[in-house]
Protein backbone atom coordinates (compact mmCIF):
# COMPACT_ATOMS: atom_id res chain seq x y z
CA UNK A 1 0.00 0.00 0.00
CA UNK A 2 1.10 3.62 -0.75
CA UNK A 3 2.24 3.40 -0.01
CA UNK A 4 -0.15 1.16 1.80
CA UNK A 5 1.44 1.59 -0.36
CA UNK A 6 2.83 4.44 -0.82
CA UNK A 7 1.91 6.05 6.60
CA UNK A 8 1.56 10.54 14.67
CA UNK A 9 -0.71 12.48 15.93
CA UNK A 10 -0.91 16.42 16.51
CA UNK A 11 0.41 15.53 19.83
CA UNK A 12 3.33 12.95 19.03
CA UNK A 13 3.95 10.21 21.17
CA UNK A 14 6.61 10.30 24.09
CA UNK A 15 8.34 8.66 22.28
CA UNK A 16 8.86 10.25 19.18
CA UNK A 17 9.50 13.67 20.93
CA UNK A 18 12.05 11.65 22.96
CA UNK A 19 14.30 10.66 19.54
CA UNK A 20 13.08 13.40 17.02
CA UNK A 21 16.02 16.03 18.88
CA UNK A 22 18.43 13.10 17.54
CA UNK A 23 16.92 12.75 14.20
CA UNK A 24 17.04 16.85 13.48
CA UNK A 25 20.41 16.78 14.62
CA UNK A 26 21.45 14.33 11.84
CA UNK A 27 18.89 14.87 9.45
CA UNK A 28 20.73 18.02 7.71
CA UNK A 29 24.29 15.40 7.73
CA UNK A 30 22.03 12.64 6.68
CA UNK A 31 20.89 15.20 3.73
CA UNK A 32 24.17 16.54 2.93
CA UNK A 33 25.34 13.22 2.46
CA UNK A 34 22.60 11.61 0.22
CA UNK A 35 22.90 14.85 -1.90
CA UNK A 36 26.48 13.66 -1.86
CA UNK A 37 26.10 10.56 -3.09
CA UNK A 38 23.22 11.48 -5.98
CA UNK A 39 26.21 14.01 -7.43
CA UNK A 40 28.41 11.16 -7.41
CA UNK A 41 25.69 9.41 -9.24
CA UNK A 42 25.57 11.70 -11.91
CA UNK A 43 22.74 14.01 -10.65
CA UNK A 44 24.75 17.06 -10.38
CA UNK A 45 21.90 19.11 -12.14
CA UNK A 46 19.39 18.32 -9.28
CA UNK A 47 22.25 19.16 -6.51
CA UNK A 48 22.88 22.38 -8.13
CA UNK A 49 19.32 22.99 -8.44
CA UNK A 50 18.51 22.26 -4.63
CA UNK A 51 21.88 25.01 -3.52
CA UNK A 52 20.18 27.52 -5.28
CA UNK A 53 17.00 27.50 -5.19
CA UNK A 54 16.31 25.85 -1.98
CA UNK A 55 17.28 23.26 0.39
CA UNK A 56 15.28 19.91 -0.04
CA UNK A 57 13.27 20.52 3.26
CA UNK A 58 13.00 24.22 2.41
CA UNK A 59 10.98 26.44 5.10
CA UNK A 60 7.54 26.66 6.92
CA UNK A 61 5.26 29.51 6.32
CA UNK A 62 4.21 29.57 9.70
CA UNK A 63 1.69 32.67 8.93
CA UNK A 64 0.06 31.00 6.37
CA UNK A 65 -1.38 27.87 8.17
CA UNK A 66 -3.42 27.33 11.45
CA UNK A 67 -1.93 25.55 14.12
CA UNK A 68 -3.62 21.98 13.06
CA UNK A 69 -2.35 22.51 9.98
CA UNK A 70 1.12 23.68 10.55
CA UNK A 71 0.79 20.51 13.00
CA UNK A 72 0.22 18.46 10.30
CA UNK A 73 3.34 20.49 7.95
CA UNK A 74 5.75 19.70 10.59
CA UNK A 75 4.90 16.09 11.44
CA UNK A 76 5.37 14.99 7.55
CA UNK A 77 8.65 17.07 7.00
CA UNK A 78 9.94 15.13 9.75
CA UNK A 79 8.74 11.88 8.25
CA UNK A 80 10.62 13.11 5.39
CA UNK A 81 13.76 13.75 7.33
CA UNK A 82 13.62 10.53 9.12
CA UNK A 83 12.97 8.52 6.03
CA UNK A 84 16.36 10.53 4.56
CA UNK A 85 18.51 9.28 7.17
CA UNK A 86 16.93 5.77 7.21
CA UNK A 87 17.61 5.34 3.48
CA UNK A 88 21.54 7.32 3.99
CA UNK A 89 23.02 4.76 5.76
CA UNK A 90 24.09 1.79 3.27
CA UNK A 91 24.79 -0.38 5.81
CA UNK A 92 22.84 -3.47 7.73
CA UNK A 93 20.71 -4.40 5.22
CA UNK A 94 19.76 -7.62 3.96
CA UNK A 95 17.91 -9.56 1.48
CA UNK A 96 14.32 -10.16 2.26
CA UNK A 97 12.79 -10.96 -1.37
CA UNK A 98 14.23 -11.20 -4.53
CA UNK A 99 11.71 -11.51 -7.31
CA UNK A 100 12.41 -13.22 -10.88
CA UNK A 101 12.48 -10.25 -12.63
CA UNK A 102 14.95 -8.74 -10.10
CA UNK A 103 12.63 -6.72 -7.91
CA UNK A 104 14.59 -6.52 -4.61
CA UNK A 105 13.20 -5.97 -1.18
CA UNK A 106 15.88 -5.39 2.13
CA UNK A 107 15.38 -4.80 5.63
CA UNK A 108 17.05 -3.86 8.83
CA UNK A 109 16.19 -2.84 12.60
CA UNK A 110 16.26 0.50 13.66
CA UNK A 111 16.20 1.00 17.24
CA UNK A 112 13.08 2.85 18.30
CA UNK A 113 11.30 2.36 14.73
CA UNK A 114 11.30 -1.28 14.35
CA UNK A 115 12.30 -2.93 11.37
CA UNK A 116 11.88 -1.70 7.86
CA UNK A 117 11.56 -2.59 4.24
CA UNK A 118 13.15 -1.31 1.03
CA UNK A 119 11.91 -2.09 -1.93
CA UNK A 120 14.29 -0.96 -4.89
CA UNK A 121 13.44 -1.61 -8.66
CA UNK A 122 13.56 0.22 -11.94
CA UNK A 123 10.37 1.33 -13.87
CA UNK A 124 10.31 1.69 -16.96
CA UNK A 125 8.22 5.01 -17.06
CA UNK A 126 9.54 8.56 -16.48
CA UNK A 127 9.29 9.80 -13.00
CA UNK A 128 6.95 12.56 -13.66
CA UNK A 129 4.41 10.37 -14.74
CA UNK A 130 4.70 8.09 -12.23
CA UNK A 131 4.60 11.02 -9.51
CA UNK A 132 1.22 12.17 -11.42
CA UNK A 133 -0.24 8.69 -10.91
CA UNK A 134 1.17 7.91 -6.99
CA UNK A 135 0.23 11.84 -6.05
CA UNK A 136 -2.20 13.34 -8.91
CA UNK A 137 -4.33 9.72 -8.58
CA UNK A 138 -3.55 9.03 -5.27
CA UNK A 139 -7.37 8.40 -4.22
CA UNK A 140 -7.59 5.68 -7.62
CA UNK A 141 -4.91 3.32 -6.39
CA UNK A 142 -7.91 0.78 -5.14
CA UNK A 143 -8.83 0.81 -8.86
CA UNK A 144 -5.18 -1.24 -9.74
CA UNK A 145 -3.57 -2.48 -6.43
CA UNK A 146 -6.22 -5.61 -5.16
CA UNK A 147 -3.68 -4.94 -1.70
CA UNK A 148 -5.75 -1.54 -1.31
CA UNK A 149 -9.74 -1.27 -0.88
CA UNK A 150 -9.53 2.81 -0.66
CA UNK A 151 -7.51 6.12 -0.51
CA UNK A 152 -9.44 8.85 0.37
CA UNK A 153 -7.94 12.22 1.35
CA UNK A 154 -9.34 13.59 4.08
CA UNK A 155 -7.32 17.20 4.21
CA UNK A 156 -4.64 19.15 1.53
CA UNK A 157 -2.34 21.58 3.88
CA UNK A 158 -0.70 23.56 0.81
CA UNK A 159 0.82 22.15 -2.24
CA UNK A 160 3.05 19.27 -0.38
CA UNK A 161 1.18 18.23 2.38
CA UNK A 162 -2.02 15.74 2.68
CA UNK A 163 -3.77 13.48 5.17
CA UNK A 164 -5.58 11.00 3.65
CA UNK A 165 -7.18 7.42 4.93
CA UNK A 166 -6.44 4.38 3.55
CA UNK A 167 -8.01 1.06 4.02
CA UNK A 168 -6.18 -2.72 3.19
CA UNK A 169 -7.80 -5.44 2.01
CA UNK A 170 -7.51 -8.35 2.85
CA UNK A 171 -4.29 -11.16 2.37
CA UNK A 172 -5.08 -14.22 0.69
CA UNK A 173 -6.58 -16.72 3.08
CA UNK A 174 -6.85 -14.02 5.28
CA UNK A 175 -3.86 -14.17 7.28
CA UNK A 176 -4.11 -10.62 7.65
CA UNK A 177 -7.17 -9.09 7.77
CA UNK A 178 -8.33 -5.23 6.52
CA UNK A 179 -6.16 -2.29 8.09
CA UNK A 180 -6.94 1.05 7.99
CA UNK A 181 -4.66 3.63 8.35
CA UNK A 182 -4.81 7.63 8.61
CA UNK A 183 -1.39 9.09 7.34
CA UNK A 184 -0.24 12.58 6.56
CA UNK A 185 2.09 12.75 3.57
CA UNK A 186 4.53 15.06 2.24
CA UNK A 187 5.52 15.03 -1.65
CA UNK A 188 8.10 16.95 -2.55
CA UNK A 189 9.43 17.22 -5.97
CA UNK A 190 13.22 19.05 -6.01
CA UNK A 191 14.83 19.09 -9.81
CA UNK A 192 14.65 15.35 -11.46
CA UNK A 193 13.81 13.72 -7.90
CA UNK A 194 10.70 13.34 -6.19
CA UNK A 195 9.90 12.27 -2.79
CA UNK A 196 6.52 10.98 -1.06
CA UNK A 197 6.98 10.76 3.06
CA UNK A 198 4.28 9.28 5.55
CA UNK A 199 3.62 8.56 8.87
CA UNK A 200 0.90 7.65 11.22
CA UNK A 201 -1.36 10.57 12.43
CA UNK A 202 -5.01 11.70 13.63
CA UNK A 203 -7.75 13.23 12.26
CA UNK A 204 -11.18 14.74 13.41
CA UNK A 205 -13.03 13.39 10.17
CA UNK A 206 -12.05 9.69 11.03
CA UNK A 207 -11.52 8.67 14.28
CA UNK A 208 -10.77 4.48 15.29
CA UNK A 209 -13.17 2.84 13.58
CA UNK A 210 -14.65 0.09 16.00
CA UNK A 211 -15.15 -2.18 13.32
CA UNK A 212 -11.31 -1.80 11.89
CA UNK A 213 -8.16 -2.55 13.17
CA UNK A 214 -5.78 0.56 13.23
CA UNK A 215 -2.92 0.08 12.33
CA UNK A 216 0.10 2.61 11.84
CA UNK A 217 3.02 3.51 10.02
CA UNK A 218 6.26 5.31 10.00
CA UNK A 219 8.67 6.31 8.63
CA UNK A 220 7.64 5.54 4.93
CA UNK A 221 8.91 7.36 1.92
CA UNK A 222 8.86 6.72 -1.83
CA UNK A 223 11.93 8.03 -4.01
CA UNK A 224 11.83 8.41 -7.71
CA UNK A 225 14.58 9.58 -9.77
CA UNK A 226 15.86 9.36 -13.46
CA UNK A 227 18.00 5.98 -14.09
CA UNK A 228 21.74 7.36 -15.13
CA UNK A 229 21.96 4.40 -18.05
CA UNK A 230 18.81 5.71 -19.21
CA UNK A 231 16.63 9.48 -17.69
CA UNK A 232 13.34 7.66 -19.29
CA UNK A 233 13.43 4.69 -16.56
CA UNK A 234 13.35 5.66 -12.99
CA UNK A 235 15.22 4.46 -10.01
CA UNK A 236 12.42 3.36 -7.74
CA UNK A 237 13.24 2.86 -3.72
CA UNK A 238 10.54 2.16 -1.12
CA UNK A 239 10.85 2.61 2.39
CA UNK A 240 8.38 1.12 4.58
CA UNK A 241 7.59 0.71 8.30
CA UNK A 242 4.45 -0.25 9.40
CA UNK A 243 2.99 -1.83 12.60
CA UNK A 244 -0.30 -3.88 11.62
CA UNK A 245 -1.05 -4.36 15.61
CA UNK A 246 -3.02 -7.67 16.19
CA UNK A 247 -1.65 -10.79 17.40
CA UNK A 248 0.45 -11.85 14.15
CA UNK A 249 3.68 -13.86 14.17
CA UNK A 250 6.44 -11.55 13.06
CA UNK A 251 7.59 -14.46 10.49
CA UNK A 252 4.41 -13.64 8.97
CA UNK A 253 4.34 -9.85 9.08
CA UNK A 254 7.68 -9.97 7.51
CA UNK A 255 6.40 -12.11 4.52
CA UNK A 256 3.81 -9.93 3.95
CA UNK A 257 4.80 -6.97 4.10
CA UNK A 258 7.66 -7.62 1.66
CA UNK A 259 5.84 -9.39 -0.72
CA UNK A 260 3.35 -6.63 -0.57
CA UNK A 261 5.91 -4.19 -1.66
CA UNK A 262 7.07 -7.15 -4.67
CA UNK A 263 3.28 -6.78 -5.75
CA UNK A 264 2.94 -3.12 -5.79
CA UNK A 265 5.92 -2.88 -8.33
CA UNK A 266 4.48 -5.39 -10.55
CA UNK A 267 0.48 -3.78 -10.34
CA UNK A 268 2.29 -0.15 -10.71
CA UNK A 269 3.53 -1.30 -13.98
CA UNK A 270 0.36 -2.88 -15.61
CA UNK A 271 -1.20 0.36 -14.69
CA UNK A 272 1.17 2.72 -16.44
CA UNK A 273 1.43 0.17 -19.12
CA UNK A 274 -2.48 0.11 -19.44
CA UNK A 275 -2.20 3.59 -19.04
CA UNK A 276 -0.04 3.81 -22.16
CA UNK A 277 -2.72 1.18 -23.99
CA UNK A 278 -5.39 3.65 -23.29
CA UNK A 279 -3.35 7.18 -24.57
CA UNK A 280 -2.20 5.92 -27.82
CA UNK A 281 -5.43 3.55 -28.73
CA UNK A 282 -7.10 4.73 -32.15
CA UNK A 283 -10.16 6.51 -31.64
CA UNK A 284 -13.53 5.31 -33.28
Amino acid sequence: MLPATFKLCAGISYRHMRNMTGLRKNAMVAIHQELNRLTDSGHSNWISHVHRRSSLLGSIKEETFSKEELSYVRQGEEALQRAIVILSDQEGWTVETVAANGDKVLSKTIPDIGKVFKLEVVLEQHLHSLYEELVGNMEQMGEWNPHVKQVKILQRIGPETMVTHEISADTPGNVVGARDFVSVRCAKRRGSTCFLAGTSTQHPKMPEQKSMIRAENGPTCIVMKPCSEDPNKTQFTWLLNIDLKGWIPKTIINKVLSQTQVDFAQHLRQRMANSVSLETAPVC
